[in-house]
């Protein structure tokens, strides 16, 4: 009897073991008719997956309000940059500086020696022309002058233009030999009192004089070197958007023909530092446009932080490449007209909007954020795709 129960149950196991293997048999021909006309539609599920990747992040109507802030925001970020770096003469860019007081040349200290009021009241030492021909220095006016004098270079003046007015002095260089001269007050043929270079000066005492003062001298000698870089730093402020600007930093001492030509080209500080505003600025909209936006995200509407990220790339992209087209037109068509109605002052002032910074910005946008929607929608059709595949989509 329990021979006859045993081969019963082996008959019963075989019997079920038999039904299992025969049912993954009809699973797996039935899988492989799946992955056969997935395989035989796989240009239909990849088309389909693109539109709805294309759907997920296209922007709706809370998107299209940060385009249009956005683009805003730069076009004004245009305007005021565009205004404010307007160039003037001299005398105009100094009456813009706050704390802006006339000077007048009336210099009556020992050598090296200028008091403390003199700091203040007279010019810088290193703007003086008057006397130049005399020693032969050839340093004229405009740019010219700007480019010799190492207290108008961008990072060199801070040392030699501080120094030069501690101690009422010049220093020059061209091929990298600084050479310095005493500044006094002359009088022109009118009988006007001006700045003039007046004889040689010994640049070692010039180091040596503003040493002393700032170590050996007391709070007096501290705080005429602190007067002379407070004059030297809203010096340097009120000509970076003068008519001549500054150098570029440390090429005029070793080359002022060099700089010149530079600066001829548009590559003078004052550019260098507006672009540098219009890139930053730029910028900085950029990222508060993207943190804002960010605090919109919804994690039930969006499979990942990445795919909200691409809608955020696209309302960036899309308003600096609006604002930057709307700056460029702007400008060609001003510029036009005031080449038409021979005003070259109107097309000067017009190429001053010219956003290089911005389209400079735009470019890399464009790239780089094409560059991470393609890697996120990558992303997306693979994970999408093996769903598919792997019979979990």
């Amino acid at each position: 009897m329990r021979k006859y129960d045993e081969l019963k149950q082996k008959k019963e196991d075989a019997i079920s073991d038999l039904k299992i293997r025969t049912n993954n048999i009809q699973k797996l021909g039935t899988e492989s008719k799946r992955v056969a006309e997935i395989s035989k539609n796989v240009n239909i599920i990849i088309t389909n997956l693109d539109q709805q990747f294309e759907q997920a992040t296209k922007l709706d109507g809370i998107d299209i309000t940060f385009l249009f802030f956005a683009t805003a925001l730069q076009c004004v970020r245009q305007y005021i940059i565009g205004t404010i770096t307007q160039r003037t003469d001299d005398k105009t860019a100094a009456k813009k500086i706050k704390g802006y007081e006339k000077e007048q040349s009336n210099r009556s200290h020992q050598l090296y020696k200028p008091s403390i009021e003199e700091i203040f009241t007279n010019p810088v030492p290193f703007d003086a022309i008057f006397g130049s021909k005399e020693l032969n220095l050839g340093i004229g006016g405009g740019f010219t002058h700007r480019a010799k004098t190492l207290g108008h270079d961008p990072i060199l003046g801070w040392i030699f233009g501080t120094m030069n007015i501690a101690t009422s002095t010049m220093t020059v260089a061209d091929l990298g030999i600084p050479k310095s001269y005493h500044i006094k007050t002359g009088k022109t043929a009118r009988g006007d009192a001006r700045d003039k270079i007046h004889s040689n000066a010994d640049t070692l005492k010039v180091f040596a004089y503003s040493k002393s003062k700032l170590m050996d001298e007391g709070k007096k000698g501290k705080e005429i070197i602190g007067a002379s870089l407070i004059k030297e730093a809203l010096h340097l402020k009120s000509d970076l958007y003068s008519t001549a600007s500054l150098p570029l930093p440390l090429i005029s001492p070793i080359s002022v023909e060099f700089a010149r030509k530079l600066a001829t080209y548009g590559l003078d500080m004052g550019n260098t530092l507006k672009v540098g505003k219009q890139a930053g600025y730029a910028v900085l909209i950029n990222s508060l446009v993207a943190m804002i936006h960010g605090l919109f995200y919804d994690e039930s509407k969006y499979s990942s932080w990445n795919m909200y990220s691409v809608k955020t790339r696209k309302i960036l992209s899309y308003s600096n490449v609006l604002a930057t087209t709307s700056n460029v037109i702007a400008v060609a068509i001003a510029s036009g007209i005031g080449i038409f109605t021979e005003n070259p002052a109107m097309v000067k002032k017009s190429l001053n909007y010219l956003d290089i910074g911005g389209i400079m910005l735009t470019i890399y946008r464009i790239v780089n954020d094409h560059k991470f929607i393609k890697e996120v929608k990558q992303e997306f059709l693979e994970q999408e795709f093996y769903n598919i595949v792997m019979g979990e989509g």
